[in-house]
Parts: structure tokens; sequence; C-alpha cells
């Protein structure tokens, strides 16, 4: 049996071919109900980039697996932003957005960002409010409560910025589909510039300049960037712009784009971008630079998180994302993006612990709303799933909808309805190879929605209870087929066959170098044949820990994250039989022992095909 370590031992596979046609180790159903499957990667081009690289076998197959060939490999090992920045003009009405902009520095006049109160927005925010600041000048911030005023400008916002003074607004991750706000705007004499990157119809509505690469016009390639990627590159032209108009002439420093690339990094990574090509630098080079931690917000809220040290797409994800959202979920919205731009240790210290305690709510509210859902769920059924309930708050509907499809694994849709107007705020997320973003942009032009739109992977919506039903069999409809495909092709992916003894902390090293993870570039996942459950342990939060111990007697610490009351924790749990098992390696530095441990997330019965 092929395990990591030997020459080309991963090429193998029980069907004798690269890319089975059947399942891998034959696990066609597993305790997750899934088919698992190799990655599939041709043995020449694993050789070759072997041979070119001095790569071990499992991770130039890895490589191969993500679509890496030999002329790319030195860029993904190694992506740097001098190789992979597009050319700003490349994105349509760049330049014209960087030169309203740069007007507005020259004249002073009165200028809003206008961001969404997500963490891709306050990171958008905050980049624009730093590079301003550096050019002498305020930037405004305006981000909208997200119970009170719903989602993006509306046309109440734009007269109210305009009666307030604004002579231009800036709106960041949002806005490519406010045609409404954009025409009231244009009516009453105001400039609005849109950055943006969600989904959008083919033509753009009335905007000074409208910058967003999935805009059918755009020519630059960059589809997959969080709207802080876009905001990024808007910076360099920026840069540009005002170079060009002699502004750094009179001995006023450029500023240095790199400093803030901690910001776009976040961004992208909280907002589940594909992590390739120029995305994937900016990701890369921005986790260095957040490793230093010298932004005054992140600092602070790194400090009351108990976190530090060398920062990777876990802190941004799982530990500084979910604290800045906290402010948009239940709190203050405009938080997140005071915290990013602020430059006052103080003030950046009272920010973050405001943070964290909203967290500590949003977590309890959300496990009240989960289990509402959960319940359900539990007698649905269809391609899409919706949840919908009075009085769930519409700032965790999306994550209580990510935690559903992740254990439904089809689209999941959760609705908070307001009883007094009987008006419901919905956020979906979808499985891949489902557009749920397009689906509920259909279901609006159907005339179905209030409000709604995103992308491929997650989208919102606003509609009457009353409609809820007819949204559900419009949605079976029009994504039906899409989900039949993705439930079909939905398998564990799988890089290598391991034993528990191979499993080291050299392996773990190695693939690492495939960081930063994420769509696009997924983590490393490993298999493990005919393996025993050794001393399982239920523990706090429904975890499960145990030794998986194979026929020689080798050992590797394992977990089972929130499984305790799935099948597949009641069989580690049973611990009486051997499993196929399949999961991540991750670190395990407990008293200095720099070993790994495996997080488990599949397990199959040998005996049962």
């Amino acid at each position: 049996m092929p395990v990591a370590g030997g020459e080309a031992e991963s090429e193998a596979s029980p069907t004798g071919t690269d890319a089975p046609q059947g399942a891998f180790l034959e696990v066609y159903s597993s305790l997750t109900g899934r088919r698992w499957q190799m990655r599939p990667a041709g043995p020449d081009q694993v050789r070759t980039l072997m041979r070119a690289e001095g790569l071990s076998e499992p991770l130039a197959r890895a490589l191969v697996s993500r679509g890496v060939t030999p002329a790319t490999v030195r860029d993904f090992l190694d992506p740097t932003l001098k190789a992979l920045f597009p050319d700003p003009s490349s994105f349509a009405d760049m330049d014209r957005a960087a030169a309203l902009l740069v007007e507005a520095v020259e004249d002073g006049r009165p200028t809003v960002v206008f961001a969404d109160y997500d963490v891709d927005g306050a990171t958008s925010a905050a980049l624009l409010v730093r590079w301003f600041r550096q050019m002498g000048r305020t930037l405004g911030i305006y981000v909208p409560d997200r119970e009170r005023e719903g989602y993006g400008p509306t046309p109440a916002v734009f007269r109210k910025l305009k009666d307030q003074g604004a002579a231009l607004v800036i709106t960041v991750d949002c806005g490519a589909a406010a045609e409404i706000a954009l025409a009231t705007a244009a009516e009453i004499a105001l400039p609005v510039v849109v950055i943006d990157h969600h989904m959008m119809r083919a033509t753009p509505p009335p905007a000074a300049a409208l910058v967003n690469p999935n805009r059918a016009d755009c020519r630059s390639g960059q589809g997959n960037l969080a709207a802080a990627g876009v905001v990024f590159v808007l910076l360099a032209a920026l840069n540009r712009e005002a170079r060009r108009r002699g502004l750094f002439d009179a001995g006023r420093p450029e500023p240095d784009l790199r400093q803030w690339l901690d910001l776009a990094a976040l961004g992208a990574v909280c907002d589940v971008t594909r992590l390739t090509g120029f995305n994937r630098a900016l990701t890369a080079q921005g986790l260095k630079v957040l490793s230093s931690w010298r932004n005054p917000g992140l600092r602070a809220l790194a400090d009351v998180a108990v976190t530090g040290g060398e920062a990777t797409t876990f802190h941004a994800g799982f530990v500084l994302g979910p604290r800045i959202n906290a402010g948009g979920r239940i709190g203050r919205a405009d938080v997140g993006a005071r915290l990013l731009s602020t430059d006052d240790p103080e003030e950046a210290r009272g920010l973050a612990a405001e943070l964290d305690a909203f967290n500590e709510q949003r977590k309890e509210i959300e496990a009240d709303t989960l289990a509402e859902a959960e319940r359900q769920l539990a007698r649905a059924d269809g391609p899409v799933l919706i949840a919908a309930g009075e009085g769930w708050r519409p700032g965790v509907v999306g994550i209580v909808a990510g935690r559903l499809r992740e254990r439904h694994r089809r689209p999941v849709i959760v609705i908070g309805i307001d009883p007094e107007t009987g008006i419901g705020k919905g956020s979906g997320r979808s499985q891949p190879g489902v557009n749920l973003g397009r689906g509920i942009q259909a279901a609006y032009d159907a005339g179905l929605l209030l409000a709604g739109g995103g992308h491929a992977m997650a989208a919102g919506l606003t509609i009457e209870a009353g409609r809820i039903d007819e949204l559900r069999r419009f949605l079976t409809t029009t994504l039906g087929d899409e989900s039949a495909r993705a439930t079909e092709a939905d398998c564990v992916e799988i890089d290598a066959l391991l034993t528990p003894g191979s499993a080291d902390r050299a392996l773990w090293t190695d693939f690492n170098r495939l960081a930063p993870f994420g769509p696009g570039n997924p983590e490393g996942v490993f298999a493990f044949a005919d393996v025993r459950p050794l001393r399982p342990m239920a523990m706090k939060g429904g975890h499960v820990r145990c030794d998986l111990v194979d026929l020689r007697g080798a050992r590797l610490k394992a977990v089972a994250w929130r499984a305790a009351e799935t099948e597949l924790g009641r069989r580690l749990l049973g611990g009486e039989s051997s499993l196929h098992v399949v999961g991540r390696l991750k670190p395990d530095d407990w008293q200095g022992r720099e070993s790994v441990q495996l997080e488990i997330e599949d397990a199959a019965d040998p005996r049962q095909r």
C-alpha cells in the first residue's frame, strides 16, 4: 500500500490509475455520505516538477493537481507582487476613478467612503482612509446599520450624505447593483465612485466611475479579488495619477502601499476568495506584513484574542475576522472600519474590547438561531434548503447558513423575519458547483424579491415573508440541475495516502510551502487506511479526540471537531473496529514537542463498499 516517503508512491491508486474512475480505497459512500477520490495529477507532469524543482513526490503531485506547471511553479511557491501585480488600467473605469479621487484630494473636496459592514468592507474603507490621510486629507466613513438600513447604498443615504456636505462618495464592497440609489445620486449631483467585486448586470448602473473586475467589459482577469484587493490596485492607480499631476514634487512622500498589505490580505481571506494568481501574492505578502502587527487596530484585536506571532489564514479568518464582523452583525456597524483606520493605540484598545464583547454576544445569538434552523431543516429536502424564523437577527443568518451548509452539504438560505413588517432579510451560502448568486439574481429579476444579489458562493436577499415558499419552488427549478450535478460531484479529494508513522512534522513543513490555503488552493488532505481509534474521548464542545493506530502499532494524535453527535463521532467513540480516515495535518507544539496531529474530516468502514 503506497505511503509518503517512497518514489512515486502517491501516483498509484487502488484501481491502478492516476485519476480513478471509481473511488479511492473503494470508498463510495463514507460516514458523511461522500465518495473519496485522489486528486488527479499526471505522472509525467509530477516527475517533471520533481526533477526541475527538487521537490518531494507528494508535494509535486499536490502542485500538479492544483494546476501548477513548471512555468508557474516559482510564482506559486514564492508569489510576489512584482511578478503578478496587474496593470491598474486593465480594469474598466480604473483610470477614471483614480482621476476623480485625486482631483478631490487636490481640491480638498469633502469625500466619504460608504462601506459594507463586513471585513471586506472594513478593510477596503481603512485602505482608502489611510491613503487619504497620507495625502493630508480626511476621508469620512459611513457604514449602514444592517438591521435599520440593510445592505448597500439607498437614495435616502445619498441624500443624507449630500445634505451633510459630501461632494464625492466612494462605495466599497457594494454599489454595483444599486441602480435606484445611483440614479438618485445622479439626480442630486452627487458623484459616486463604485469599487466592488460582486456579480452585476451587463449594463452598469449610472456612476461617475464603477470599478469591478466582474463587470462584463472589464478585461483585468482579476474576478477572484475581494473588494479590498480591488481597492489595493486602486491605490496603485492613485499613486500613479498623483505622480503624474506632480503631487509628490514638492517633497510630499509617496504613500508606500506595502505597509497596508495586511488589510488587503485580511479582506481576501475573510471574503473567502480564490487564492490564485495576483490574489495569492497579495495574501501571501499581506500575511507577512500582518505578522509584524504594526497596525494599531489589528495589534489591539490580537491582544484581546490572546494571539500573535506569525499570522496565517487561520488568524485572519477565525480569530480577527469574526471579531471585526461582530460590530456589523449585532453592534455598531462602523466599529470595524474605525478600528482598522486608527493610528491611536488607546482608541484601538477601546474599539478592540468593544468588538470582542460583541463577538461573545454574537456566539450566543448564533447558537440559538442555529438550533432553531436545524430543527426546521431536519424535515426539509430539496436542492436549496431554506430556514426562516421571526426575530432571527439579520447579522447572524449568514454565519448560520454557512454552518448548515457544512452539515447538509447543499446550498442553504437562512432568513430572519421582522415580526412587525413581515419582511425577511436572508443570507445564503452555496455548495461548490451551484451559483447561488445567479439564482438569487434571477429571483429578483422575476419579481420574487425586494432586493437580492451576491456571487457564486454567497448571496443576500430581502423578501416578503409570504413569498418564501414561492422562492423555494423557484430556486428548486432554477438551481435543481446544478445542485444535482454538485451533489454527484461532491467528494473528498485526497493528496496522498499515509501511515501514522509517516505523518510527521517534516511532511507538514513540506506541504506548508503551498500556503496560504483557501479556495483555489486547498490545504493538503491525507488518507490513512485501516487505523483504529484508540482511547477516544468526547470533549467539551462536542469534539472527539483519539489516537489512530495502525496494524504495526504506529500512532497519530487526532481530533474531530464538533463531531460527537454525528455518525463520524459515534464511530470514533466506539473505537472497536478499524476505519479508513482522511483529514488535515496540523502542528502540535504542546510542551515544545513540534509534532503533528490530524484534524479528521471523514471516515469510512472498510467492510462497507
